[in-house]
């Protein structure tokens, strides 16, 4: 009898979320995972979840990024991902933005995040069910694009996003970082026994980082050093 695939998958946002993000990343040689993601995606795997990672790239409507820079990008990502024993299942990406440069690129479309657009394709073309999966990503509009698409969701708190106003922006975790929301994940579905508490929503009370004014190819602000430091929290470096 022919073996059925998991059907529950972990879809992921891309930048600030899996590698660090760099403004409108065009140049393969700038792809690099954030502290802990191997490990945290290992678990995941290891727990027999499906990995799809959905994002939002409108630097190619802005004329910052074209398609082909972008496929040398994810290849790049996929494979230090396979490096480390890490299968990717999938990689979509709206390249849309209403206010873009580009001809065919600039419209409001069904798949930019917030809309869920992406998540119901990957959902249908890669054969998992929405809602015994989950969505990790670092902006309300992930959290909201995951709650329309039926997932779990949680959000990685980088500092940047204000506490939702309205409850499709509310995620079901808000985590530190991405080895901390694979932990929530796996005693939410049961397949740890490790107790983690997640941050309160109250957490995201503060004044909120800014990214400031950044070129194509700049990185983010968020220093480095915090990032291995939460890591480090998890276990996972």
């Amino acid at each position: 009898m022919r073996q059925r695939r998991p059907s529950r998958a972990i879809v992921l946002d891309r930048d600030g979320t899996l590698m660090h993000n760099c403004h409108y990343c065009r140049d393969p040689e700038q792809v690099q995972l954030l502290p802990g993601v191997s490990a945290a995606l290992g678990w995941l795997s290891g727990a027999g979840y499906r990995l799809v990672v959905v994002t939002n790239q409108s630097g190619v409507a802005r004329g910052h990024v074209s398609e082909r820079q972008l496929a040398r990008v994810h290849e790049r990502l996929r494979r230090i991902l396979v490096a480390e024993g890490i299968p990717l299942e999938a990689i979509y990406y709206c390249p849309h933005h209403p206010e873009g440069s580009r001809s065919g690129y600039a419209e409001h479309c069904l798949c930019r995040k917030p809309e869920p657009g992406l998540l119901l394709r990957a959902a249908f073309e890669c054969g998992f069910a929405l809602a015994a999966s989950w969505f990790v990503g670092d902006i309300l509009a992930d959290v909201e694009a995951g709650n329309r698409a039926g997932c779990r969701t949680v959000l990685l708190d980088l500092g940047t996003e204000p506490r939702p106003e309205t409850a499709l922006q509310t995620p079901a975790y808000v985590a530190r970082n991405l080895p901390h929301a694979a932990r929530l994940i796996l005693a939410a579905d049961g397949r740890s026994r490790r107790k983690v508490e997640p941050l309160p929503l109250a957490a995201l009370d503060r004044p909120c980082l800014t990214q400031g004014v950044l070129r194509p190819g700049d990185p983010s602000p968020i220093p480095t050093a915090q990032w291995v430091t939460q890591a480090a929290l998890e276990g996972a470096q």
